[in-house]
C-alpha cells in the first residue's frame, strides 16, 4: 500500500501519498490532533510519538488509499477468531 517511510523509528516520517489524496489524509490527521505538514515536494510530513499515533496514521492511510477489496479483507481478518 505505502511505500516505507525514510526512518523505522519514532519521530518525523516523510509518507509519500499521492497528492489528490494528501489533502484528505491531512485534513484527518490534524483532527486526531497528529502534528503533521505537507511541503512543497508534495509529501506529507508526518511526527509520530507513540505506537497509539503510528496506529492511527496506518489506519488513517488506509481507509484513504487501499481499495474496498483490501479493506473488507483486512475487516474479515479482524474478525476471525484465530
Amino acid at each position: 500500500m505505502l511505500p516505507p517511510s525514510s526512518s523505522d523509528a519514532l519521530g518525523y516520517q516523510v509518507l509519500h501519498i499521492p497528492l489528490c489524496d494528501r489533502w484528505r489524509v491531512y485534513h484527518r490527521l490534524q483532527e486526531l490532533m497528529i502534528n503533521c505538514s505537507c511541503p512543497a515536494n508534495g509529501s506529507l510530513l508526518v511526527q509520530v510519538n507513540n505506537l497509539l499515533e503510528a496506529m492511527l496514521i496506518r489506519s488513517t492511510v488506509m481507509q484513504c488509499l487501499a481499495s474496498r477489496h483490501e479493506l473488507v479483507d483486512w475487516l474479515e481478518r479482524c474478525w476471525r477468531d484465530d
